[in-house]
């Protein structure tokens, strides 16, 4: 089969490039840990002694042992520290990591460019429910970019939490979040692409497809000639629909994914998250169309009688994990090649803040990797929304398939 024999190929290529990028994501991970620890181990001890000083002015002021003068000293020098230590922080190196999972992470903002205070970024609607206040509705950039509290709650970490960290009342957020919106941009994308084709089949019928129809076409043909038939037989009409949406959601949220200014640059496939429903879709719809041979297989399969306290655990085991591969293949692909191609870019800062001439030293050869991860990532970005549909179309066909004599 062609779909078996490009999988074949390219999958030491995939392997390989999950491989490297996990290993990347871990050791940032493990180093970004130590980084957010330290600085939080000096913050604490930070306020905590000013904490101090500030307890101990107040007790000599109140015992008359410090003047006025002193105090106003005082507070100028806590403002002349504040404004070296914002200088300081300017002056930090470029952290990637934190770029990195910024970047496959989701946020209540879309980020454009810039940084800190002086980043430019879209604004989303941030939606909270609380059983104390009911239903919230603000813009995000009410937040300042995390650096500020409204109404009561702040955002920590991507998170939108209590103000009061003493306050445990839950909060549910149903905003729209920057993957929701890119989510949502990219079904439009495919509505707009299958009603104007629909459209154009229905006003040119018996004529052969033009321009970007033509191109579209076949694509759609060999799904449903060579992965739903072969699969799924000759029910495989009845599940084109899904399959064809499933294909086209992952393939045009890949490619989305990989346009590095708005309206892409988002991780929707390479969150854990919407994998996950898509993987219950399937599971949903593998369970209910699901024939009694299916069932049977499972439940009483043709083994000795002995067996069946071995063979049954298993092949429950393998309808729960059907699911679980599809939901961390995907993830796991398109997440290890993000972080591959931002690790590659984020060479050039790593090396520029050593010294501007290494950082252009190194900057060809970075952005030549880049390019090239970016070009196999056009590839695995199809390649992995094949699969999914590949496996998908076989686990149906399974619990479709009717039993032979």
């Amino acid at each position: 089969m062609p779909e078996n024999q490009l999988f074949a190929k390219f999958q030491s290529v995939t392997k390989k490039s999950l491989l490297v990028g996990f290993a990347l994501f871990v050791g940032i991970q493990l180093q970004a840990n130590k980084v957010v620890s330290a600085e939080h181990a000096i913050e604490a001890h930070e306020v905590n002694a000013h904490a101090n000083e500030e307890h101990e002015n107040a007790h000599q002021q109140d015992h008359g042992t410090i003047t006025p003068d002193q105090v106003n000293a005082h507070a100028e020098s806590e403002q002349n520290n504040a404004h070296g230590k914002a200088q300081a922080h300017e002056k930090e190196g470029f952290d990637a990591g934190k770029m990195i999972f910024e970047h496959i992470g989701d946020a209540h903002d879309w980020h454009l460019w810039g940084e800190g205070e002086h980043a430019v970024s879209i604004p989303l609607p941030v939606i909270l429910y609380t059983e104390s206040g009911g239903l919230t509705v603000f813009s995000s950039s009410n937040f300042h970019h995390g650096h500020a509290a409204y109404n009561g709650f702040v955002l920590h970490e991507g998170k939108v939490t209590w103000e009061d960290a003493n306050k445990t009342e839950s909060i549910y957020d149903f905003s729209i979040t920057k993957n929701v919106l890119a989510m949502l941009i990219a079904t439009l994308v495919l509505l707009l692409i299958v009603i104007s084709m629909a459209k154009h089949y229905t006003s040119n019928q018996g004529k052969a497809p033009k321009g970007f129809y033509n191109l579209v076409e076949p694509l759609i043909l060999f799904l449903r000639d060579d992965i739903a038939k072969p699969s799924i037989g000759h029910k495989a009409d009845k599940f084109m629909p899904l399959l064809l949406s499933i294909f086209f959601f992952i393939f045009i949220n890949n490619i989305f994914g990989l346009i590095p200014i708005f309206p892409g640059g988002a991780n929707v496939t390479g969150n854990i998250a919407i994998t996950l429903v898509l993987a219950l879709v399937v599971f949903v719809t593998v369970t209910i169309n699901g024939n009694k041979y299916y069932w049977k297989h499972i439940f009483m399969p043709d083994v000795p009688g002995f067996m069946y306290i071995i063979i049954i655990p298993i092949e429950i085991l393998g309808v729960i994990l059907k699911p679980f591969v599809l939901m961390l293949r995907l993830f796991a692909n398109i997440t290890a090649g993000h972080i591959i191609i931002l690790g590659f870019f984020s060479l050039i800062f790593i090396f520029g803040a050593m010294s501007p001439g290494l950082g252009y030293l190194v900057s060809p050869l970075s952005v030549a990797f880049t390019v090239f991860m970016s070009m196999l990532e056009m590839l695995v970005a199809f390649l992995q929304a094949f699969v999914f549909t590949l496996l998908s179309a076989i686990y149906i066909g399974m619990a479709v398939e009717e039993h032979h004599h």
